[in-house]
């Protein structure tokens, strides 16, 4: 029986998605789940509902739960991490905005996403470090954003067999059925460039090209509303992205650079309310709560994630093709060699095989490579301790430099490394 662990099992939302994904997968329903997390309280809760829900269902799984890493990960199959530490949205997202950079998520990309990676990664490094002692053949499923920069240091630094997911592209196939005004099922995509900065290459509905469809919603005002960046970048780059228009709009220079710009878009005002997702977040505790107390039985149906149809496929031997975050060697010609690039991967019993795609739309490169100028220093960074390569990455983010100055972004810079306090002190 396969043994799953999840790392980072307090993330309420996922690990339930997640849960539900497993039980309903056939050669997964006797999977031994080790669900572990540094929150007790979380924790307790989360393995109650998993054990209502394995027996409401009535598949095989055993839950364990344990605050004790290595206990979870000891002879796993597979490792699924998604956790965050020491995020505070009041330095990640408010000190930028404080002085003019308005990030939407600030947790992939820019100040945010930097900052994020420099607390992150290394705990992912060390959780890399047991999985090479305790789990060595586990595959590494890897959910923790920010995804490429984590991802890239995970293959630079250790050896354990990872693929870093998102569900961008299976969530963008389907608003783009809608868009044209197809079934889900009849449209297909080809789909590669980096994480939240996708390309669908190829748009085909029922085996022929759906692109004129798309390019004509574009031109319907209430469906152009609905995706005003990504139509945007779709009209001036030729293809459509991943990512949402709220994310995408932090990513590139275009969008967000004043507050009249991103009104002329749509897009939200970003407020840093921490009492807003503190409610949102007990919300999701509450109705944990009431679910594991009421005697009626809850029900499970699957989701798009890709997790669990990587680990049903390698189990079972069907194969299913996933869109996955991996190492680029040769993958994308014209993407940096070592870099972390998303492709379409096969997978069945023998693992994951990542897809050759050849080169990408020149212009498409560039918009991936300046988001890899960002990555690839903040890997360095993370692999170095070194204060002065994070700081170059903060200043190479396209919508930083869009906004401030170079004396100004290392203004911002110290201010952020500052408020952190000792999170940072093994970097100099």
């Amino acid at each position: 029986m396969p043994k799953i662990a999840l790392i980072g099992a307090g993330s309420v939302v996922f690990t339930r998605r997640l849960l539900q994904d497993v039980v309903t997968t056939p050669s997964l329903v006797d999977a031994d789940v080790a669900l572990m997390d540094i929150d007790s309280e979380r924790l307790d809760l989360i393995g109650k509902f998993a054990a209502k829900l394995v027996d409401d269902v009535g598949s095989g799984n055993t839950i364990t739960t344990t605050t004790d890493r290595r206990l979870a990960l000891e002879d796993a199959d597979y490792v699924i991490t998604t956790i965050r530490v020491g995020d505070d949205l009041r330095i990640d997202q408010g000190m930028p905005m404080e002085r003019g950079v308005n990030q939407s998520v600030a947790d992939t990309i820019g100040p945010g996403g930097v900052f994020k990676a420099l607390r992150t990664v290394p705990v992912l490094l060390d959780i890399c470090g047991d999985i090479e002692e305790v789990a060595p053949d586990a595959w590494l499923l890897q959910y923790t954003n920010p995804m490429a920069i984590a991802c890239w240091a995970i293959n630079e630094a250790t050896e354990v067999k990872a693929v870093g997911l998102c569900h961008s592209v299976q969530r963008t196939k389907q608003v783009l059925a809608e868009y044209i005004g197809a079934p889900e099922e009849s449209v297909w995509g080809w789909v590669a460039g980096i994480n939240h900065m996708a390309w669908f290459l190829r748009f085909e509905r029922d085996g022929k090209d759906a692109y004129p469809a798309l390019l004509d919603a574009l031109d319907d005002d209430d469906t152009y509303a609905r995706d005003p960046v990504r139509f945007e970048v779709m009209k001036h780059f030729d293809y459509f992205v991943t990512e949402s228009t709220r994310h995408m709009s932090e990513y590139v220079p275009y969008f967000r650079t004043t507050p009249d710009r991103i009104r002329d878009f749509g897009l939200d005002e970003i407020e840093v309310d921490l009492a807003r997702l503190e409610k949102r977040n007990e919300e999701y505790f509450d109705a944990m709560r009431a679910e594991v107390k009421n005697s009626d039985a809850i029900t499970a149906e699957r989701s798009d994630e890709y997790a669990c149809r990587i680990m049903g496929a390698m189990e079972s031997g069907e194969t299913t093709v996933i869109n996955g975050n991996v190492y680029n060697e040769g993958l994308i010609e014209n993407l940096p060699n070592e870099s972390c690039v998303e492709v379409p991967c096969l997978v069945d019993e023998g693992g994951l095989h990542p897809m050759q795609i050849g080169a990408l739309p020149p212009q498409l490169a560039a918009l991936n490579m300046s988001n890899i100028a960002v990555q690839e220093l903040a890997v360095q960074a993370v692999l170095e301790k070194s204060k002065d390569a994070a700081r170059h990455a903060v200043m190479l983010d396209p919508l930083t430099s869009a906004v401030l100055s170079l004396d100004e972004i290392d203004e911002m810079f110290e201010a952020m490394w500052d408020a952190h306090g000792d999170q940072l002190a093994d970097y100099s």
